[in-house]
């Protein structure tokens, strides 16, 4: 008997004017016009934020139709990478070309909620290109990678306003993906894909030939 097929759904797929007329394509630094150029991306039921060349992340919000920005103090860099988190605070992480990392915890206007915005930065370990980053669902961990292949750990304590980060992985390619589960890290590089437990700071490779 032939299998009865399963039904075509068809979606329409239309551009987010109204988030891209948001964002300028050009700025003005003194004589200058510079470009702006959207370079990450991230998205969740609540929100999505969006990284420029121009070192600004800008953060729209679903439920109130509305636009923020935020940015790095001192130099104006380009934002590699942008990772969401929603839990019981509302949090962005933000990487940058020359290694630097910051996190965002954001204003909710729900009680008991965040009613001041924080930031806490990951400084002093990372030295390039952010590649990737990945949260625990509670929010306390944060884990970043980098293009010359070290992965860091970032503890934080939103109740305290502390942030404590570690090297606790280097590899000799550089990071093309993190997720973290249940105390387990999977890292992806350009060379193999490995578990990371990270109470037994043990290593798994998945698979045994390298990636061509």
């Amino acid at each position: 008997m032939a299998s009865v097929a399963s039904p075509v759904i068809f979606k329409e797929f239309c551009p987010l004017y109204y988030l891209l007329n948001a964002i300028p394509t050009k700025i003005q630094k003194g004589f200058r016009s510079i470009v702006v150029y959207l370079t990450a991306l991230d998205t969740n039921g609540d929100y999505i934020a969006v990284g420029s060349s121009i070192g600004m992340l800008y953060l729209y919000c679903r439920q109130l139709n509305q636009m923020k920005k935020y940015n790095f103090e001192g130099k104006c860099e380009s934002i590699t990478f942008v990772k969401l988190l929603s839990c019981f605070d509302d949090l962005v992480a933000v990487g940058t070309a020359s290694g630097r990392v910051a996190v965002f915890q954001l204003v909710s206007s729900l009680p008991g909620r965040n009613k001041q915005l924080r930031r806490f930065d990951v400084s002093g370990i990372h030295k390039s290109s952010i590649t990737a980053l990945a949260w625990s669902p509670n929010g306390m961990k944060l884990f970043s990678g980098d293009d010359k292949g070290k992965i860091v750990y970032s503890a934080l304590d939103l109740d305290q306003g502390i942030c404590n980060s570690s090297l606790v992985l280097e590899e000799p390619s550089s990071i093309v993906q993190l997720d973290y589960n249940q105390k387990v890290l999977l890292v992806s590089t350009l060379q193999r894909t490995l578990l990371f437990y990270t109470e037994e700071k043990s290593v798994n490779q998945v698979g045994t030939q390298p990636r061509k």
